[in-house]
C-alpha cells in the first residue's frame, strides 16, 4: 500500500468505528482485525500505519466525530506532510476542500470533561488519559520456576509487576506457556494487593470476568483456601478455567449468577467471608489508552446506571462477609460518582463500618479511598476502597 492509500484505509476504519461507538458495536481493536482479515494484500506494515493513524485519529477527537475523514482532517490540520497525502491519487482520500469541516479536538465529549475536571482530573492529568498504554505483567507466585523467571522487564510500583513496550508479544513466550507470568496492569495488581487476601481465607471475587484478578488473589493465598469467582457473564466466566489451569490455581471454585439475585445464589458464604473484591462494572474512564473510542459510548445516564449497579452490588458484598472482615470496592474509573462518592455513599448506608485506606506504593487518597491515575502513576485509572465489617 502506497502511503496515501494508507491513510484511505485508516479513514475507512475510522468510519466503522465511529458507527460502532454510535451502535454500541464492536471495539476498535476487533473492527481493526476484521477489516484486515479480508484484505490479504496489506502487509505488516501496512496493518501497522493503518492502525496507527486510526488510533492516532481516535485519540485527537474529543466529541465523537462526524466521519473517519473528518477525524483525519483534523490530524492533518497541523502535519503538512499527512495532508499533502489527501491528492485524489488512485486508492487515496480526494483533496482536502477550502472550510471542509473537520473533527472537534479534545480529551472527551465536552459534558464528560466537565465530568472528570470536577473529579479532580483537567489538563495534562486528563490529556495522559489517551497515551498509549505500556504492556504489564504479573509474576506468578504460585509457580516455584518465577524464581529464576527467563524474562526481563521494567519494574513498577506493584511488586510482582514487569512492564514492556505496549505491543510486545509476551503471550507467545514460553514463559506465558508456563503459566510464569500473567498480562495484567499494574494498577489492577496494586487493587488486588489492597484486599490482603491471605493463605487459608474464604474470599470472593464478586464480579470475576475473565478472572483477572482472581489469580492474583490465588496467588496471595499461595493456593490455599476457599476463592470463588463469580460473574454473571457465562461466556467471560468460562475463560477463568484454561487460565487457572495455566497458572496452577486449581483451587478456584467458579459461580455462575444472576443479576439482581447475586445474594440468593451465595446465601451459603453469608457472614462467613473473609473479604469480598467488588471489582464493579463502570464507566472504564480509566482504560481509555487502550480504548479511546470508549469515551463516546458514554452517557450520563449510562454513568448513573453504572454508579447504581456498583452501590447494589456493595450491599450484597456486606452481607457475605464475616465480622472484623473486609469489602475492597475497586472500579477502574477516575469519575467521582464512581469512586468517592460511591465509597462515600456505602459508609452512609452502613454507618457502623469503617473505612480503611489502602496505602498503597502508588496513588493518591480521594476522598474514603484511594485513586491511581495514568499521568501521575503511569497505570490504568482506578479508585480503590477498603471497609471493614465491625
Amino acid at each position: 500500500m502506497t502511503p496515501a492509500a494508507r491513510v484511505q484505509a485508516a479513514i475507512e476504519v475510522l468510519d466503522l468505528v465511529i458507527a460502532a461507538a454510535r451502535s454500541g458495536g464492536a471495539s476498535a481493536d476487533r473492527i481493526i482485525a476484521e477489516w484486515f482479515r479480508s484484505r490479504r494484500f496489506a502487509g505488516s506494515g501496512d496493518r501497522r500505519a493503518v492502525r496507527e493513524l486510526a488510533y492516532a485519529a481516535l485519540r485527537a477527537c474529543g466529541e465523537i466525530p462526524a466521519s473517519g475523514r473528518a477525524a483525519m482532517l483534523l490530524l492533518a490540520k497541523d502535519d503538512p506532510s499527512l495532508a499533502a497525502l489527501f491528492d485524489g491519487s488512485r486508492h487515496a482520500p480526494e483533496p482536502i476542500a477550502e472550510d471542509e469541516p473537520l473533527a472537534v479536538a479534545g480529551v472527551a465529549p465536552a459534558w464528560l470533561e466537565a465530568a472528570l475536571a470536577g473529579s479532580g482530573i483537567a489538563g495534562a492529568d486528563a490529556e495522559a488519559l489517551l497515551g498509549r498504554a505500556p504492556l504489564d505483567v504479573r509474576i506468578n507466585r504460585l509457580k516455584p520456576a518465577t524464581q529464576s523467571l527467563p524474562v526481563e522487564g521494567e519494574r513498577t510500583a506493584a511488586p510482582d509487576a514487569l512492564r514492556f513496550a505496549a505491543g510486545t508479544p509476551v503471550e507467545q513466550w514460553d514463559a506465558f506457556e508456563a503459566g510464569l507470568i500473567e498480562v495484567q496492569d499494574s494498577g489492577s495488581q496494586l487493587a488486588c494487593r489492597a484486599v490482603q487476601a491471605m493463605p487459608g481465607e474464604t474470599v470472593i471475587d464478586l464480579c470475576a470476568g475473565a478472572g483477572g484478578k482472581t489469580l492474583a488473589l490465588a496467588a496471595a493465598m499461595a493456593g490455599t483456601g476457599r476463592l470463588i469467582a463469580c460473574d454473571t457473564d457465562r461466556q467471560r466466566l468460562s475463560r477463568l478455567a484454561p487460565r487457572a489451569e495455566r497458572a496452577g490455581a486449581l483451587f478456584i471454585e467458579t459461580l455462575l449468577l444472576d443479576p439482581g439475585r447475586e445474594t440468593e445464589a451465595l446465601a451459603a458464604f453469608s457472614g462467613r467471608a473473609d473479604a469480598v473484591l467488588v471489582d464493579a462494572p463502570c464507566s472504564g474512564t480509566g482504560t481509555w489508552r487502550r480504548n479511546p473510542e470508549a469515551r463516546w459510548r458514554l452517557s450520563p445516564g449510562e454513568v448513573a446506571r453504572y454508579a447504581a449497579i456498583q452501590a447494589r452490588l456493595l450491599n450484597v458484598a456486606a452481607r457475605l462477609v464475616r465480622p472484623g472482615g473486609r469489602v475492597v470496592f475497586v472500579t477502574c474509573s477516575l469519575l467521582d460518582a464512581e469512586g468517592a462518592d460511591q465509597a462515600s455513599g456505602f459508609l452512609r448506608r452502613h454507618p457502623e463500618w469503617q473505612s480503611r485506606s489502602p496505602d498503597l506504593p502508588a496513588g493518591e487518597p480521594r476522598g474514603a479511598g484511594w485513586r491511581l491515575a495514568p499521568g501521575r502513576d503511569g497505570t490504568d485509572g482506578f479508585f480503590i476502597a477498603r471497609f471493614v465489617s465491625p
